[in-house]
């Protein structure tokens, strides 16, 4: 293949220009901002849980509390009817006056039972709405640090978008003046060797595997006429040379 030897120089220019972009790429995936993003959407995905598991043991206590206090009320409606035909005298019978005060009693002695498990609920409801309360904030917290980490993460991109935006208008006019052969193969040969097309040769050295050429391929090239695109025997990629290739 043969290339006029501005555009093989322009080709450098091009490879830079794709540098550029691969860098700013690699500097868009790497932001910092992506990993506190993530560890801090982990904690956040924890904290939830936990609030939903307290909300739902403080739904529990206050359901259980409902009941207890309704078997208390019930115990202590049935004392207070008890209490009720002992004092109106209705009940003469000195056995059955003996069965309506041990009743009296065995009821006292499961309201008190039943109010002291109100007592327990209402403290472990109390528990779980200040753990949900304290979780709340924690969440609330957390998702303003994410909110945050976010802005600043969009600010950064916004700022590489803008970069690669003008890279990528620069390239597009500089690879239009360049032959769509040259081109084409540039582009290949950029796919196979990680990014890198084509490289300067630097004192007989290239600069895309920075190992130097053998005597024979530089007396090749040295023969090659200034048109010809010669190519890396190591690597294969295109040489460009200029007046620093030692030749």
């Amino acid at each position: 293949m043969n290339a006029a030897p501005a555009d093989q120089i322009r080709l450098l220019e091009v490879q830079a220009l794709d540098v550029r972009l691969s860098q700013l790429a690699h500097k868009r995936n790497s932001l910092p901002e992506h990993a506190e993003i993530d560890s801090l959407t982990k904690d956040l995905t924890q904290l939830r849980d936990l609030l939903v598991a307290a909300q739902t043991e403080e739904s529990d206590c206050a359901r259980e509390q409902i009941k207890a206090e309704q078997d208390v009320d019930q115990v202590r409606q049935r004392a207070t009817r008890d209490q009720q035909r002992l004092d109106s005298g209705a009940v003469t019978s000195p056995k059955d006056l003996e069965n309506l005060q041990r009743e009296i009693v065995s009821l006292a002695k499961r309201q008190g039972d039943l109010e002291d498990i109100v007592l327990e609920v209402m403290e472990r409801r109390e528990s779980a709405q200040e753990r949900s309360a304290e979780l709340t904030e924690r969440v609330g917290s957390v998702q303003g640090k994410i909110d945050d980490a976010i802005a600043r993460r969009d600010a950064a991109a916004e700022v590489l978008d803008a970069e690669e935006a003008t890279a990528e208008k620069e390239r597009e006019v500089v690879s239009a003046t360049i032959p769509a052969d040259l081109l084409k193969l540039y582009d290949k040969l950029r796919q196979q060797q990680g990014g890198v097309g084509a490289a300067k040769l630097y004192q007989r050295t290239c600069q895309g595997c920075r190992q130097e050429l053998a005597i024979t391929d530089i007396n090749e090239i040295r023969a090659a006429a200034p048109d010809t695109v010669v190519r890396c025997e190591n690597c294969r990629r295109i040489l460009v040379r200029t007046s620093e290739s030692g030749l």
